[in-house]
């Protein structure tokens, strides 16, 4: 039974390893349109800041035989006779269908952004991909002033990414406040003012109108008149689900390709996975969720009865000097709802958290704030909280009980590494973060584990040293 998998990205690679590793045997043929072999893509921030290099982003391949066709996109499918057809020319059977094909970026209607054959101007370039990087990196090479459309946490990465390198940023959003979606007014501006003592500016209510110079750009001209110099510009507005080859194919497509919690979509012989898939109405767009839906479809292919019910959000900024942890809805408001917050301009610190029958089900962590990691677990595993939810914020003796304590406790989902895996590198002579993470893989895939496996690292250094002063 032949498994042909559309899309290499960070989705269809970890299908293609937990297909490969329940059925050793299976015949796996994989499209990626990129002309590379998958890689995190989360990282590429890093690699834009000039912390990480092309060869620290790649994705471990997936053990045994793999039909990959890197540099070919399919472009049409037909379901009644069970087969795709490249760009290649090539037409492949499938007995087994799953699309992982992502998401696409959206690219506002600016006059003058865009050539009459639909292609970006000289110095414009969207963020996605790792071509994308390559282009924003050699045009940041010589240019002084950098505009980034978008004020959402691919944009503040970006801007941050390429004011370490030096220039000028300034983020431009069309709302009045940042990341909408994920923070308050409050957490917003004083996230404005953390950007700024970082070196990048941020002008909310700030729309394109029209982008200056003629084949490459010079400037940007904004609807309120406004006119800001620029030799480089990064879109950020956000992604939207490929579903083009779907859609056309007759499946049902509403925001992206509709599934169930078998991750099927309308044919039973074809799944989709990822950026590019609708679950209960959710088009999730984090990783998290994408390798959980990866699992779950590798299993049911395999014949298990193992269902996705849906994804606990968490969303960090992986900026440097900037530390952001959204998890859940914090903007839930109603009479169950129990609502904790803290902030210290000084500090550049902002805490809430939303509470509801015990139970924590949204926060927002900006600054520094050393209990982020267990709150990340208690809401990762929803736990309850401590009988003063204040130890949410601030620790102390109301602080629930770590989630760590069994051996058998996954602290990175993405990679499945468990507390147990991370005490036997210790054990193996890792002692700090950065080893621990080299041996096991924790925290390399979303990310949003970080802080809870630098937890419980130092939790062991502590205990270590605890044991070397009573010997």
């Amino acid at each position: 039974m032949s498994v042909v998998i559309v899309g290499y990205g960070m989705a269809g690679a970890r299908f293609a390893a937990e297909l490969r590793q329940r059925d050793p045997r299976r015949t796996i043929t994989v499209f990626g349109a990129e002309p590379t072999r998958s890689y995190n893509r989360i990282l590429l921030s890093d690699v834009l800041a000039g912390k990480l290099s092309e060869d620290d982003v790649p994705l471990a391949e997936p053990e045994g035989p793999l039909d990959l066709r890197v540099g070919v996109e399919v472009v049409d499918l037909d379901p009644a006779e069970r087969t795709i057809r490249s760009d290649d020319g090539r037409t492949t059977r499938y007995d087994t269908l799953v699309f992982a094909t992502g998401s696409l970026p959206m690219v506002p209607p600016v006059a003058g952004l865009t050539r009459p054959n639909a292609t970006l101007i000289d110095g414009a370039a969207t963020f996605r991909t790792l071509d994308d990087c390559r282009k924003i990196v050699a045009t940041a090479a010589t240019a002084k002033n950098a505009i980034v459309l978008g004020g959402g946490l691919l944009g503040l990465e970006a801007a941050r990414g390429l004011a370490m390198r030096g220039l000028n940023v300034e983020v431009l959003h069309p709302r009045r406040q940042l990341m909408e979606r994920q923070l308050n007014a409050e957490a917003s501006q004083l996230l404005v003012v953390t950007l700024a003592n970082l070196g990048v500016s941020v002008r909310p209510n700030g729309v394109a109108a029209e982008v200056q110079g003629t084949e490459r750009v010079e400037g940007i001209l904004l609807e309120d008149g406004t006119e800001l110099p620029a030799d480089l510009l990064v879109i950020a507005c956000g992604v939207r689900p490929q579903t083009a080859v779907a859609e056309r194919a007759g499946l049902e497509v509403g925001r992206g390709i509709v599934v169930d919690d078998r991750m099927r979509t309308s044919d039973p012989h074809i799944y989709a996975i990822g950026d590019c898939s609708e679950h209960r109405g959710v088009s999730y767009g984090f990783v998290a969720p994408a390798w959980e839906q990866a699992k779950v479809a590798a299993e049911v292919i395999c014949g298990g009865t193992s269902r996705y019910l849906g994804s606990r959000q968490v969303a960090r900024l992986k900026a440097n000097g900037v530390d952001l942890a959204t998890l859940g809805d914090p903007h839930l408001d109603d009479e169950r709802a129990e609502v904790v917050t803290f902030t210290d301009v000084a500090r550049g610190t902002y805490q809430k958290v939303v509470i509801r029958d015990q139970r924590l089900v949204g926060a927002i962590l900006l600054g520094d704030n050393p209990t982020v990691g267990t709150v990340t677990q208690i809401f990762d595993r929803d736990l309850p909280v401590p009988n003063d939810p204040r130890s949410l914020l601030f620790g102390g003796s109301g602080d629930a009980a770590p989630a760590t304590s069994s051996p058998n406790a996954t602290l990175c989902n993405c990679n499945g590494v468990t507390t147990g895996a991370i005490v036997r590198a210790w054990v193996g002579g890792a002692r700090t973060t950065a080893d621990v993470v080299a041996a096991t893989r924790a925290s390399t895939g979303c990310g949003t584990c970080r802080d809870v496996v630098e937890s419980f690292v130092a939790e062991l250094a502590d205990e270590a040293a605890t044991e070397e002063v009573v010997a």
